[in-house]
């Protein structure tokens, strides 16, 4: 017990330090990636082709003054940002992020908790996440700050309901909720693999996701045209910089949900191991998300909500139904 206690916590720091860390070189490298799309340089300055520039960042965001406004909730306002930055990382606790090896003698799992409702889990503790700005914009005593914390609960509670039905179907060919069961049902090949059995339900699932993380087209919790910066609008200093780590580590989070439940997660990809094979995967997905950023403009708030309600919606709960005539009928 001992032992399995001092692995867990060790793993834990792991996860945090290095997700925390990959979270900053993902801001660096979307802005070299925007700057390719639209014609510019993005950093170069400081250290060689700019990558110390996500150092100086962090050293201007803890070095920043920490500002709170006169009638806001200083409470409130204080732990709006860590409850973003913390649900992020609670998530990635039921998340086989590589095959398990053998180090010292032992057999290593890299997951956190190998619980039976691991995709329940993520769900759940991603839902959460959405008190982060919403408390954020509520108690900064600002109109344009609760503007945004509005949309925080029309946007995100509206696209859960199409995440968490997505995934339903799914699900029900597999038979389980975690998510090394989810990775082992895709174990025979490319021909496995669940996007090519539910491809509605992966389209429909990368959507919700593109909305719960707030980006490009439906990132409108901090519409900057509109709102000048939403539920962060009031933040300065590192505790706005905690919920851009909570928005990366998210998106990572989701980059990895999505290929282990569609894309096979970490089974071998022919002569590829599975653990460069799910690193691809993820940095596919990285870039997908970069690269709608760079490509597509915003969508105005009934478009977004109409877009959810009455296409993903409908779609959704098509695609359990006649998911739920093959499963009765004996097909998989």
């Amino acid at each position: 017990m001992t032992a399995y206690v001092i692995e867990t916590l060790i793993k834990i720091l792991l996860l945090v330090l290095i997700f925390s860390a990959l979270a900053g070189f993902t801001t660096y490298v979307e802005r070299k990636v925007l700057a390719f799309f639209q014609r510019r340089l993005g950093p170069t300055i400081v250290g060689p082709f700019g990558v110390l520039q996500i150092l100086a960042d962090g050293i201007k965001l803890f070095t920043k003054e920490d500002i709170v406004p006169s009638g806001a909730n200083r409470l409130i306002f204080r732990i709006a940002p860590t409850i973003t930055a913390a649900t992020a990382f609670i998530a990635m606790a039921p998340i086989p992020f590589f095959p398990e090896f053998e180090l010292f003698g032992r057999t290593i799992q890299p997951i956190v908790s190998d619980i039976n409702v691991g995709i329940l889990f993520v769900l759940g503790v991603g839902a959460a996440g959405l008190y982060g700005p919403l408390l954020a914009g509520i108690s900064a005593n600002s109109k344009w700050s609760l503007l945004g914390a509005a949309r925080v609960a029309v946007q995100l509670l509206s696209f859960e309901v199409v995440s968490g039905l997505s995934l339903l179907a799914p699900l029900m060919l597999i038979g389980s909720l975690s998510l090394i069961d989810i990775n082992n049902y895709q174990n025979g090949g490319i021909t496995d693999w669940l996007i090519f059995s539910q491809p509605l339900a992966f389209l429909l699932f990368l959507f919700a996701g593109y909305a719960e993380l707030n980006r490009t087209p439906f990132d409108l919790l901090e519409h900057e045209a509109e709102i000048i910066a939403g539920y962060a609008t009031e933040y300065a200093g590192m505790r706005w910089g905690m919920f851009f780590i909570g928005e990366y580590a998210s998106m990572i989070a989701l980059s990895f949900v999505v290929s282990l439940i569609f894309l096979g997660g970490f089974n071998p990809l022919g002569f590829i191991p599975g653990g460069i094979a799910i690193i691809l995967k993820v940095m596919f997905f990285i870039f997908l998300f970069m690269w709608a950023r760079a490509a597509y403009p915003h969508i105005r708030p009934d478009q977004l909500m109409g877009l959810c309600w009455r296409v993903l919606f409908p779609l959704a709960l098509l695609n359990v139904f006649i998911t739920g005539i093959v499963v009765l009928g004996g097909g998989n």
